[in-house]
C-alpha cells in the first residue's frame, strides 16, 4: 500500500474535510483503504462512505502494537492507504508520552505526514509552526504541508515561500476559506453519515468538496510523497459461519468500528443488520446495538412497540444482546429528551436521560464473565446518564473512566450486558466472544 498520514497542527484545521477529499479524488484512481487514529466512528463513516470500504481506527493506547498490525493487515489489498488523525499530531493521553496520539501511529508505520495548518490571518508564522512540529519529534517524518482557511494572491505567497524556504519542505496545496465545503456538526461531532446518505447529501457535497480541493492541493504530489508500506495481508477466514449475529443499523444506531464484522466472523457468526425503527426484529443467536443518536429519534424508536416487545422477550429467554451507550440507552426501561420521557425496551431496570454532563475519555476496567476477569481498554464519550435501579447488577469496574455509576459499567441482566464504555472489537475479541458465545475463544 502506498500510504500516508494527514495530521493538523489541532482540531478544527480541516483535515477531516482534506482527507475525505483525498481519498474520494484517489478512489477514482485505485482502491483506497482509509484508517482512523483513535476511537472515532463518525469520520471513519464518512471515510467508508467516499471509498467504499469498511475504515479501520488505530489506537496506541487501547491497542498493542502488534493489534494495531493486525488492523492494518486487513486493508493490505487497497492500492492507497489514507491514514487520518486525530486532534493535534501530539495530543494524546497525558502530556510526557504520545501514547493515543496520531504521532504515534505515524511512528509505528513510519508513514509520512502531511501536517495541515489552519492558516487563517498568518503567513510566515506558518513555517515557525511546522518546524516547532518537526522539531518536537524527529523521528515523525512531517513529509509535506497543506495550508488551509488561506486568503488569495499575497498571503498564499508569503506562507507558501516561507515554509519552503525556512522548513525545506513542499507546501502541497493551499485551500481557501470556504463556507460551500463545511460540513455539518451536531453535539457528538460531524452528522453520521447514513443520514447525509439517505436523500443524496452526502455524494453531493463530497463531490463539490473534492472537486474545490483538487483546484488547490496538487494530487500528485501527495501521491509522491506516499511510501509503499509492509503491510501482511489477512490470511483468508476459514471458520464456519455456524450462527448469525443481528446488528441495530440505521439513522439511531451506527457507531460501529470498520473490523466488528471481522471480528464477528471470526468467531463464527455471519452478521446481518436490522433498523430498531423500521424492521421487525429478525432470528439471530446474538443482538448488538452499538451506539449512536437514539435521543434524536426517540419518538421513531418508542413508536415501534413490536420491536421493543420482542427485544425485552429474547432477553427474558436468555439470548446474549450486547449494547453500547446508545444501544444501553435504548435497552434501557425509558429514554427522556429534554425532559420528555419516551418508553424503550425495559431490559435494564434503569431510565436514560440527556442532556446531562460531558463525559469523554479513554477507559479502563476489568469485566468479569463467568467467573473470569478480563482486562479492557476503551473509550466513553455521551450528554447522557443512566439511572439504574437500587441492586443493579454490574459487570465492569473501571479504575479509569465513569462508566453508569461511579466506575461501574456494564449493566447486567441474564445474557445481556449494556455499557457506555466503547470496545475495540480486535483489542476485546476475548471479551466479546464470552458475551456473544458465552465461551473462550479456542
Amino acid at each position: 500500500m502506498k500510504s500516508f498520514l494527514i495530521s493538523g497542527d489541532r482540531s478544527g484545521a480541516g483535515k477531516t474535510t482534506i482527507t475525505l477529499a483525498l481519498a474520494s479524488l484517489l478512489s477514482k484512481e485505485g482502491s483506497v483503504q482509509t484508517y482512523k487514529t483513535a476511537m472515532d466512528y463518525i469520520d471513519s463513516s464518512y471515510l467508508a462512505g467516499v471509498t467504499k470500504r469498511s475504515c479501520y481506527n488505530l489506537d496506541s493506547f487501547v491497542q498493542t502494537e502488534s493489534e494495531s498490525r493486525r488492523i492494518l493487515s486487513l486493508g493490505a489489498d487497497a492500492d492507497f492507504g489514507v491514514v487520518e488523525g486525530v486532534r493535534g499530531l501530539f495530543e494524546g493521553l497525558d502530556a510526557f508520552s504520545d501514547v493515543g496520539s496520531t504521532a504515534s501511529i505515524a511512528k509505528m508505520f513510519d508513514l509520512p505526514v502531511i501536517l495541515v495548518i489552519n492558516a487563517r490571518s498568518i503567513t510566515r508564522s506558518a513555517a515557525a509552526i511546522v518546524n516547532g512540529f518537526r522539531d518536537f519529534d524527529k523521528d515523525v517524518n512531517i513529509a509535506g504541508v497543506i495550508l488551509n482557511n488561506t486568503g488569495h494572491g499575497r498571503h498564499v505567497s508569503k506562507a507558501v515561500d516561507a515554509i519552503e524556504y525556512y522548513c525545506k519542505l513542499p507546501v502541497l496545496g493551499a485551500v481557501p476559506r470556504s463556507e460551500n465545503i463545511e460540513l455539518a456538526s451536531r453535539h457528538l461531532g460531524l452528522v453520521p453519515f447514513l443520514e447525509r446518505s439517505q436523500n443524496g447529501e452526502f455524494a453531493e457535497r463530497i463531490s463539490k468538496i473534492s472537486e474545490f480541493v483538487s483546484e488547490h492541493v496538487d494530487l500528485n504530489a501527495v501521491k509522491s510523497i506516499a511510501k509503499n508500506i509492509d503491510a501482511v495481508k489477512s490470511e483468508p477466514l476459514t471458520v464456519p459461519q455456524t450462527k448469525t449475529a443481528a446488528i441495530a443499523y440505521d439513522e439511531s444506531f451506527n457507531f460501529y468500528y470498520g473490523e466488528l464484522a471481522d471480528i464477528l466472523k471470526n468467531l463464527g457468526f455471519s452478521p446481518k443488520y436490522f433498523s430498531p425503527i423500521h424492521d421487525d426484529l429478525p432470528d439471530a443467536d446474538t443482538y448488538i446495538f452499538g451506539g449512536g443518536y437514539p435521543e434524536m429519534f426517540a419518538e421513531k424508536l418508542e413508536a415501534n412497540d413490536s420491536m421493543r416487545e420482542d427485544i425485552l422477550s429474547r432477553a427474558k429467554e436468555g439470548t446474549p444482546i450486547y449494547a453500547e451507550c446508545g444501544g444501553l440507552m435504548y435497552l434501557s426501561r425509558s429514554l427522556s429528551v429534554k425532559g420528555t420521557p419516551r418508553k424503550m425496551c425495559g431490559v435494564f431496570e434503569g431510565d436514560a436521560s440527556i442532556p446531562v454532563k460531558k463525559v469523554l475519555g479513554y477507559v479502563v476496567g476489568e469485566a468479569e464473565l463467568g467467573g473470569v476477569k478480563y482486562p479492557f481498554k476503551g473509550h466513553e464519550f455521551h450528554y447522557s446518564a443512566v439511572k439504574m435501579d437500587t441492586g443493579a447488577k454490574f459487570a465492569y469496574s473501571l479504575s479509569r473512566g465513569t462508566g453508569i455509576d461511579s466506575g461501574k459499567d456494564g449493566a447486567v441482566y441474564k445474557n445481556c450486558i449494556g455499557s457506555y464504555t466503547h470496545l475495540m472489537p480486535v483489542s476485546s475479541e476475548r471479551i466479546l466472544c464470552r458475551i456473544l458465545c458465552g465461551s473462550e475463544i479456542d
